[in-house]
């Protein structure tokens, strides 16, 4: 059974840092990209940040450039976001997903591509 185990979200002031663990398993971790998402309410899902499974390059949407960092563990099937100076306007449920082919053509972190997605954790930040 594949399962996408997101941790680590939670109530923070701006300019905080918290970081969100994202535990695979049910798959060849290895084989596949694992991006985080997050959506607010009233607004659409945004990629935020992924990796790609056959290089380790990563991609970060422009409102996270410089602030978030995606890394992988591989030998703990995990994938980790650290978000250093939060900001309100992240506040969101933040969900990480596995993509086992990104189509050519589409973004790495285009959500179509992904196929198993975890639960969600929620991400406030208060101003």
């Amino acid at each position: 059974e594949v399962q996408l185990v997101e941790s680590g979200g939670g109530l923070v002031q701006a300019g905080g840092s918290l970081r969100l663990s994202c535990a695979a398993s049910g798959f060849t971790f290895d084989d596949y990209a694992i991006g985080w998402f997050r959506q607010a309410p009233g607004k659409e899902r945004e990629g935020v940040s992924c990796i790609s499974s056959s290089d380790g390059s990563t991609y970060y949407a422009d409102s996270v450039k410089g602030r978030f960092t995606i890394s992988s563990d591989n030998a703990k099937n995990t994938v980790y976001l650290q978000m250093n100076s939060l900001k309100p306007e992240d506040t969101a449920v933040y969900y990480c997903a596995a993509a086992r082919t990104v189509v050519a053509g589409t973004g790495p972190c285009t959500a179509g591509n992904y196929d198993y997605w975890g639960q969600g954790t929620q991400v406030t930040v208060s101003s």
